[in-house]
């Protein structure tokens, strides 16, 4: 039995009335002091860990001066504040000891859209990819582009001052704001704009703070102005932090948010952005360059950007061979094949925008020729993707670049610290031979990509920070690279901001370092706002990168054989894929329904991550306590179980806030399969859940779900009486005192009575081993799950019919345990033993060559996550199989004309077998329908979650944000169809229709039916 785990205690918490007098002066957001969401807030994309003493949630302007004032008071002086945006930094440059402020939970509306004007106004909240969405319809977007896009605030980018690729085209986050909206740590609201030479002078003659700002910022420019000019290099991604050197601007102009974009919330809390919009291009097209080393793509980079492309973006190999394993390349595969003179170790893609068809044609035409009539080619092939949906899936490849750099095996895993330098590109094919060569000197492994046409190099070395050897490195490898920047006329931060780095800024800023000094005591007298960032008084200093906690030294405690068993828990690099505002996106349902980090992958790797520290403190071992568990006797413990549910000493239990994050996962393993690290919660949940519940009394529901698969053929003898309870309101209340809830009705229809009727058998091993070769290759077991069997067995009545129609001899499998909603909940020992035994049976059919065929995708695809090691064998989902005999499929002529179709797939088909979408678009195509895929994410049933009661509110929650929206835009002649089970079952509790799966629609198309919908 593991032990109670108390948090943290060394953690300097703020006065203990702090939050009590937030509230009565009027704070009307979230405030999170409990160890779960300080754990969670602890990290972010960076190597670093700091855990904060508190972080709220402002729910507007209003909020953010309520915190000011209150931090005012001298009983909170001594305490410091830090904004959070979308918690991505690469650089720790939202870490804090002090108090959190995150806009990113309420913070996100849309004030204002003008499209006469191109301008937006946001709050800071906001998400990048969400404001480009709500532009389109006017054929605008917020052009700075970066790969955290669908996860990154507007305000968290104007803080970093952020950009990526297309930056040679569009600039910087700063050259598009006009306004900001900010707050003061005295409270002062306060517009920030462009000044002409009367506005300054009326500002500046203010008696307060604000004008205080202004005398100071502008005294710099105009004393420093040519030592500016001197020390700020000249290139597109130019110094930021106090960036003195675009104070004036071009028209002469006083622009203060030359020094707030890229601060960090050193300066100032930002509420609100005023921003420029740019027309979408009409017309886009990427060329896809391969090449035999990434040195040479590198260096034919710089021709491509003399051929005047929008951008330039390179990949090294390690990084490419990364992405061909990840969920993104079913999608874009096509445009990178295999060549005849060796494997691709690098890759240019060049885009090429265009107002018209013919513009880009002919831009085209000018970068093709150069590459086919070079009188020596560097390079092995290329492509050219058209349109915006594959130009669109090529760059979410690159997108994702960083993240699968974290998606290795081992300790040894990249890591950002030295990732986002920037030179002058004419300098930059020999500044990278010198950076690999330091890296290779110190015997690192390392991933490369970049923004060659900027200049940029993104590169992370590999690194164990559990180890001495490895913690020097990151000292030793980032001093040499700050001289080799300084050497080529570059700087450190060309992209990702200063954060910890911030040790360098006198370095690179020189003699004009005391000026950042005044602007920080100018905006921030008493050094509150993110301290020891960009610039610090006289009297403290700057962080260093080897004064900070680092992730390692938790990493250490914990081991790193109970990290690997894990499943990537430990390793989750926090590039924050999971924070995706996306509501048609499948990874993560319970974050979007909530917007709370504890509930998100990242979260809860966080929180798992600090259990088996805690764990590891005691010299527990959560492998040895699992076993022990599956060997004792459930009963034997029910009494100290019972104890230490009620024991009032247990209430503070680490346990138990780590459990309140894992309740809310739906288990979809959209995680699994969309993290680019493959953080695969339900998989080490399912651990801690066995662990916790063998210290502490489960709920009533747990044993009646993990039983449904035994339980439901009995069930299925008394349905009448079983309808009933599920079927009326004093059933249904009975069965929300056991907390289950929205339970479905079973039919009367009995699969077993229908097959045995249609004369198909059952198949046993001894019938399926006496076939010949030719009858095995012309029959097919339907391995039905005890959910579609019982619940909706039409489904794989329809598969039966099907079967017939293409030739095929259908059989049934016989009655096994999938046992998923075992593993769901955390009966790992009982799951293990019913997976062993249904492997046996379903290993010697396949052993036969006869095709076994499942129908629910998440059922399914059990056999292939929670089986893996168990079962060799291969179980198909209904698509697979149906793609390997498009020959026999016919549909009736003119059956499917007049109607629309429309497929919404299960999260866990869509993300952990990413070709069953176009594998179902193929088999309809071959009965000549044109299927499209519904741009749905969760539907919130999501096997058994939706059934519990106290999931029921994010449930609806989830279906609400893409489901019903697609439903009710459904007309008659449109058919939806639906691949998951839970997915039809929530349909019909909730807007009470019954869509079909793919399945019976092809069996009604294939047997000519009047009515497909029917």
């Amino acid at each position: 039995m593991i032990p109670r785990l108390r948090p943290n205690a060394s953690i300097s918490l703020p006065p203990a009335d702090f939050f009590q007098r937030l509230v009565e002066a009027g704070f009307g957001g979230d405030i999170e002091s409990g160890a779960a969401s300080r754990t969670v807030f602890s990290t972010d994309n960076s190597i670093y860990q700091v855990e904060p003493a508190g972080i709220l949630f402002p729910r507007g302007i209003e909020d953010l001066q309520v915190v000011a004032a209150v931090l005012s008071e001298p009983a909170f002086r001594h305490l410091t504040v830090a904004p959070r945006g979308g918690g991505t930094g690469t650089n720790g440059q939202s870490l804090t000891s002090g108090v959190v402020v995150d806009c990113s939970r309420h913070m996100t509306s849309l004030l204002e859209i003008d499209p006469v004007r191109r301008v937006a106004r946001v709050q800071a909240g906001v998400v990048k990819d969400q404001l480009n969405r709500a532009l389109k319809p006017y054929g605008l977007f917020f052009a700075p582009e970066l790969s955290t896009s669908n996860r990154a605030t507007i305000g968290g980018m104007i803080s970093t001052d952020a950009c990526g690729q297309g930056s040679c085209l569009y600039g910087k986050t700063s050259n598009h704001v006009l306004g900001l909206r900010i707050v003061l740590m005295d409270g002062s609201d306060f517009w920030s704009r462009s000044l002409d030479a009367e506005a300054l002078e009326e500002i500046a003659a203010r008696e307060d703070r604000i004008g205080e700002i202004h005398r100071t910022v502008d005294r710099i420019a105009r004393e420093k102005h040519q030592r500016i000019a001197e020390v700020f290099p000249k290139l597109n991604r130019y110094m930021t932090g106090y960036d003195l050197a675009h104070i004036r601007r071009g028209d002469g102009r006083f622009d203060l948010n030359a020094v707030l974009c890229g601060s960090e919330g050193t300066l100032a809390m930002i509420a609100e952005a005023e921003v420029n919009l740019l027309p979408i291009p009409a017309y886009a097209a990427l060329i896809n360059i391969r090449y035999g080393d990434f040195n040479t793509a590198l260096e034919d980079a710089r021709n491509l950007v003399a051929l005047n492309v929008a951008s330039v973006e390179t990949v090294d190999e390690k990084v490419l061979g990364l992405a061909r394993a990840d969920i993104v390349w079913t999608g874009i595969a096509r445009f990178f094949p295999d060549d005849a003179a060796g494997t691709t170790n690098g890759i240019n893609i060049a885009e090429v925008l265009a107002d018209d068809e013919e513009e880009l044609e002919r831009k085209l035409a000018d970068v093709t020729t150069a590459l086919d009539t070079g009188a020596n080619p560097r390079h092995a092939g290329y492509t050219i993707a058209r349109g915006h949906a594959d130009v669109e899936a090529i760059w979410s490849m690159r997108k994702r670049a960083v993240g699968l750099l974290g998606n290795v095996e081992g300790p040894v895993r990249p890591v950002a610290f030295v990732e986002d330098t920037a030179v002058p590109p004419e300098n930059l094919a020999a500044y990278i031979s010198e950076f690999r060569a330091l890296l290779d000197n110190a015997g690192l492994s390392y991933g490369m990509f970049g923004h060659v046409d900027a200049g940029v190099l993104h590169v992370r070395p590999a690194l164990d920070l559990t180890r001495d050897d490895h913690i020097g490195l990151v000292r030793e490898v980032s001093d040499a690279v700050v001289a080799l920047t300084r050497k080529y006329g570059g700087v450190l931060w060309g992209e990702h901001g200063k954060g910890v780095r911030s040790e360098y800024v006198p370095e690179f800023f020189g003699d004009l370092y005391p000026s950042l000094q005044e602007i920080k005591r100018a905006f921030d007298p008493e050094n509150r706002l993110n301290p020891g960032k960009i610039a610090t008084p006289a009297t403290e200093a700057l962080t260093k990168i080897d004064d900070v906690p680092l992730r390692g030294a938790t990493d250490r405690i914990i081991g790193n054989e109970i990290r690997s068993a894990f499943d990537n828990a430990a390793y989750c690099n926090g590039n924050g894929a999971c924070f995706d505002f996306d509501e048609t996106s499948p990874m993560c349902p319970s974050y979007k329904a909530t917007r709370d980090r504890r509930f998100s992958p990242k979260g809860r790797a966080a929180l798992m991550r600090e259990w088996l520290r805690l764990l590891a403190e005691k010299g527990v071992d959560p492998r040895q306590e699992a076993t022990r568990l599956r060997r004792s006797v459930p009963l034997a413990s029910l009494a100290r179980r019972a104890f230490n549910s009620l024991n009032p000493a247990n209430r503070d239990d680490f346990s138990h806030e780590v459990r309140a994050a894992m309740d809310t996962c739906l288990a979809c393993k959209a995680c699994a399969g969309q993290c680019p690290v493959k953080v695969s919660v339900p998989a080490f949940r399912s651990k801690f859940l066995e662990l916790y519940y063998g210290r502490y009394l489960r709920p009533l529901k747990d044993p009646l779900v993990a039983a449904i698969e035994i339980t439901l053929p009995l069930v299925r003898r008394i349905r009448p009486a079983y309808n009933l309870v599920v079927g009326t309101p004093a059933g249904r209340a009975m069965m929300r005192i056991a907390g289950l809830t929205s339970l479905p009705r079973l039919p009367q229809i009995s699969l077993a009575k229908e097959a045995a009727r249609l004369g198909v058998p059952l198949a046993t091993p001894q019938i399926i081993e006496a076939l010949s070769p030719g009858e095995r290759q012309r029959s097919v077991v339907l391995v039905a799950d005890a959910f579609t069997a019982y619940f909706d067995p039409d489904v794989a009545l329809a598969a039966i019919g099907l079967a017939r129609k293409i030739g095929l001899t259908p059989f049934l499998a016989a009655s096994h345990t999938n046992g998923k909603a075992l593993h769901v909940h955390g009966y790992l020992g009982r799951f293990e033993a019913a997976a062993k035994r249904t492997a046996r049976y379903l290993e010697r059919l396949d052993s036969t060559s006869v095709a076994l065929v499942g129908l629910d995708p998440s059922m399914t695809l059990a056999f292939r996550s929670e089986y893996k090691g168990i079962s060799k064998a291969t179980v198909l989902l209904p698509q697979e199989w149906l793609t390997t005999n498009l020959d026999r499929l016919a549909a009736s002529p003119s059956t499917a004309e007049g109607k629309s179709y429309r497929l919404m797939a299960h999260c866990t088909e869509r993300t952990n077998a990413p070709a069953s979408v176009a594998q179902w678009q193929k088999v309809f195509e071959s009965l000549g329908v044109d299927l499209q895929a519904a741009q749905t994410g969760c539907c919130g049933m999501a096997g058994t979650f939706g059934h519990e009661a106290r999931n029921r509110p994010i449930s609806e929650r989830l279906y609400a944000m893409s489901w019903k929206p697609e439903l009710d835009a459904a007309g008659e002649a449109d058919i939806l169809m639906a691949t998951g089970y839970s997915c039809r079952s929530q349909v019909k509790e909730i807007d009470g229709k019954r869509i079909p799966h793919p399945l019976q629609i092809i069996d009604r198309i294939m047997s000519g039916s009047s009515d497909i919908s029917q």
